[in-house]
């Protein structure tokens, strides 16, 4: 659990070895933030952290780095980052690495170091001794993203730490305007939580007012307003993203990717399909799969299909320079 984690480095109890790995950035550089923080001292932080990046340095290079006695200060840091070797990937690496070295450094590492290996990879190649050996010997991290269900919860909790309440509408809220992205909802909560004071409870109409929409969530609505027959809506939300400078290819391409995912929930829901199963299917968040679970009754797939045929047709002409491209975008919102 990475809350155990947490707490063992939070009350001092280093491992001389880490490996944190997945695709969950915020549990990975969070807890690289807390080593750092707790294991060294601000000033001695400039002499005793080193970062290395194992797609350019032989690990040979890095263990010494890692037997280097501290200076002046109790221990060192070392950041690993990029061990594309613990991984199954094929590619031809651009040093050679000495393995072997690595696995005698494993069974008898420095009591002054502390190793951090930051492997940003969803697997791991379990065969490999490397993989075997370094697991055996270190404190692990697998950081895998949360659920919308476990999301929230931590949202719920998080807030907490941060000495504010969150109500449901405002966790919501912030799943909305976050996409499932934990980091994205981490930073934000945090600036919401200095917004807030001890009293207040922050709500969605808080969040809805001070956490600015990204791109997919402006998307997200203005397919709503197609959908739904909201023209004059739909046409100033999409004059809003030309004014932030937004491509009109790219508002298509994510215009048609939301007709994608409901015509694809909608075939995969037909076949008794559940919402975490569609997600795990379409390999995505379960945010956006909810979000088109609530249209995808309102659409016959004839419907859909013939959008996403104007919508091929319009990338074309788009991209082959016949007509404009702004005004062009704006008549398939009026028309749709």
């Amino acid at each position: 659990m990475v809350t155990d984690l947490w707490n063992s480095i939070k009350n001092g109890r280093f491992s001389p070895v880490y490996l944190l790995y997945g695709e969950e950035e915020y549990f990975i550089k969070e807890t690289k933030r807390l080593i750092c923080e707790r294991a060294l001292a601000d000033e001695d932080a400039e002499f005793n952290l080193a970062s290395i990046d194992l797609e350019e340095t032989p690990v040979e290079v890095a263990i010494e780095e890692m037997e280097t006695l501290p200076f002046i200060g109790e221990r060192r840091v070392v950041l690993l980052h990029n061990p594309s070797f613990l991984t199954a990937e094929r590619k031809k690496e651009k040093v050679e690495h000495d393995l072997k070295r690595l696995e005698g450094y494993l069974a008898n590492p420095s009591p002054t170091t502390i190793a951090v290996f930051i492997a940003p990879y969803p697997k791991l190649d379990e065969r490999k001794k490397i993989t075997k050996e370094l697991k055996r010997n270190a404190a692990v991290l697998e950081s895998k993203p949360l659920y919308e269900r476990d999301l929230a919860k931590w949202i719920g909790n998080h807030a907490k730490t941060l000495g504010v309440t969150i109500s449901q509408d405002g966790i919501e809220s912030l799943l909305a305007l976050t996409g499932n992205h934990l980091m994205m909802a981490a930073t934000e909560l945090e600036k919401l939580a200095l917004y807030a004071t001890n009293e207040q409870v922050i709500d969605g109409a808080m969040v809805d007012k001070l956490v600015p929409k990204n791109f997919d969530q402006n998307v997200f609505d203005l397919v709503d307003y197609i959908l739904n027959g909201q023209k004059k809506k739909a046409v100033e939300l999409y004059k809003e993203l030309l004014m932030l400078k937004e491509e009109p290819i790219r508002i298509l391409a994510a215009i048609a990717r939301q007709y994608r995912i409901i015509l694809q929930v909608k075939k995969l829901s037909s076949q008794g399909y559940g919402q975490m199963q569609i997600a795990s299917k379409l390999k995505m968040s379960p945010y956006p799969v909810k979000l088109a679970m609530k249209r995808i009754n309102d659409f016959s797939e004839k419907s859909l299909l013939r959008a996403l045929g104007q919508l091929a047709e319009l990338d074309y002409r788009m991209k082959t320079g016949l007509g404009d491209k702004e005004i062009q975008l704006e008549l398939f919102i009026l028309q749709s």
